[in-house]
């Protein structure tokens, strides 16, 4: 067993020689002509954080910049990167001699999710874990990125199958770590962070998603979630507070719409801004 085995929950029941774990799907990438520079990792400690969106908000803001963005929806069991950049119905699958070109999507966006498989939007996906971890690698190493600044990577949530499998395989440049104001949350994200230090992953930094509301008619900013953890749990943990995002209605109803791009945020450049300068 090497020292990878020791950390996958799938190597009770795995065949795959454990010196070549993970080296194929490098091989297909770097041998074929797929060139990726950034690699980020979106990840949340629980569902229902707004993970989802703030990778395609942090997605929109570098296309905005004119950089080449890629999206790998990794949440195979609850994909929405599809919905809200508008890429719903019947989306046709292309391939070229490098395998599956990921759909583009509005400023040229990339994007790659098992919703682009399954006959309706709404169809479950009822895999065990092995078969999800797969189905990324496939995603990664078998598709026809072309060259990219950066890829986001939208990971379900928790520290299971599919997050392991994107820390050991994929080449990762940073994580970020998305977080809301509520107690629970602040617990179970610091689990997140612990994973990730384990993996020998830079964290690029923390985002509290639903951090306050503002009044619309006085513009006060209201905690209705709770009193702000994030700058705390960032302190508390060592990482960077990279800010707090807004709940914000305008920003549901765009996503509903499949028009994330066109948000505007000061809040999420500034973010971006930040997670560029940590980068090589």
């Amino acid at each position: 067993m090497s020292e990878k085995c020791n950390t996958c929950p799938s190597s009770g029941g795995c065949s795959i020689d454990p010196a070549s774990c993970g080296a194929e799907i490098e091989e297909s990438l770097l041998g074929k002509r797929n060139k990726i520079r950034n690699l980020i990792v979106v990840m949340s400690g629980k569902g229902g954080v707004g993970k989802s969106s703030v990778t395609g908000l942090l997605a929109a803001a570098l296309a905005k910049k004119g950089l080449k963005v890629g999206v790998l929806d990794a949440d195979i069991t609850g994909p929405s990167q599809p919905r809200a950049f508008g890429l719903t119905g019947p989306v046709p699958m292309l391939a070229s001699e490098y395998g599956i070109i990921p759909p583009s999507g509005p400023l040229g966006i990339k994007i790659l999710s098992v919703n682009f498989f399954l006959p309706n939007e709404d169809d479950p996906v009822v895999w065990r874990g092995p078969m999800l971890a797969g189905a990324v690698t496939q995603f990664w190493g078998e598709a026809d990125w072309g060259e990219l600044d950066y890829m986001i990577v939208d990971l379900p949530p928790g520290t299971g199958d599919v997050p392991l499998t994107v820390m050991q395989s994929l080449p990762v440049n940073g994580i970020v770590i998305v977080s809301s104001p509520q107690e629970l949350v602040a617990m179970v994200v610091k689990k997140t962070i612990k994973m990730a230090r384990k993996m020998d992953i830079p964290i690029l930094g923390l985002i509290e998603n639903m951090s306050y509301v503002v009044c619309n008619h006085c513009e006060e900013k209201l905690e209705i979630f709770g009193t702000s953890q994030g700058a705390q749990v960032a302190a508390d943990t060592g990482i960077d507070f990279l800010g707090g995002l807004p709940w914000d209605m305008k920003l549901n109803n765009l996503i509903d719409q499949g028009q994330i791009v066109d948000y505007q945020s000061d809040a999420v450049d500034a973010m971006v801004a930040q997670i560029v300068a940590k980068l090589p």
